[in-house]
């Protein structure tokens, strides 16, 4: 039975880290990508990236579908971006290591990525709309970078300070008042 692991909250220097591609496409691999779509089911998520779980691998899973109909999952490993358009697209954005927290983030709207599958074939797709945000958003996490870089300063800050607050409640901690 393949089970669930804790998502790390930000601010959390692995959520920082620029991740390691994978040579071999093994078992463990695959073990761990189903870990994470677990993690990911029931989270509720779209994606999760290696880092959020403490991973500092260049893993992705990713199921788009909409709610009602059949999961589609995506398993990728060393995804990379090899093309962007110029077609730019305002989404709002959130993130599992930054619970209920949304922002509107302006992306390409359609980008072209390769990656391995989870038998270790390489693979190249094309993607619009909610996967190509998708796609780019948990590759951004496995080069560092997290959706709230992408706004401003102020939102970035409130953020933080908000998940800072999250993790000392969790933690048993009281915190300090604004």
């Amino acid at each position: 039975m393949v089970s669930s692991i804790p998502i790390v909250i930000a601010p959390d220097r692995r959520l920082k880290t620029r991740c390691k591609p994978i040579d071999k496409v093994d078992d463990s691999v695959r073990r761990r990508l189903d870990e994470m779509l677990v993690t990911m089911y029931e989270a509720p998520g779209i994606g999760l990236a290696g880092p959020q779980i403490g991973d500092e691998r260049r893993l992705v899973v990713i199921d788009v579908a909409r709610e009602g109909d059949q999961p589609d999952p995506m398993k990728l490993v060393n995804p990379e971006v090899t093309w962007f358009s110029d077609e730019m697209c305002v989404m709002s954005e959130g993130c599992l290591s930054i619970p209920d927290v949304y922002y509107d983030v302006k992306r390409p709207e359609r980008v072209k990525f390769t990656y391995l599958d989870e038998t270790g074939t390489e693979r190249e797709q094309e993607a619009d709309g909610l996967l190509a945000r998708c796609v780019q958003h948990e590759i951004d996490h496995l080069n560092g970078i997290l959706f709230i870089d992408h706004v401003s300063m102020l939102k970035r800050n409130m953020a933080l300070t908000k998940m800072k607050k999250l993790k000392a409640q969790r933690a048993g901690k009281r915190t300090l008042r604004d």
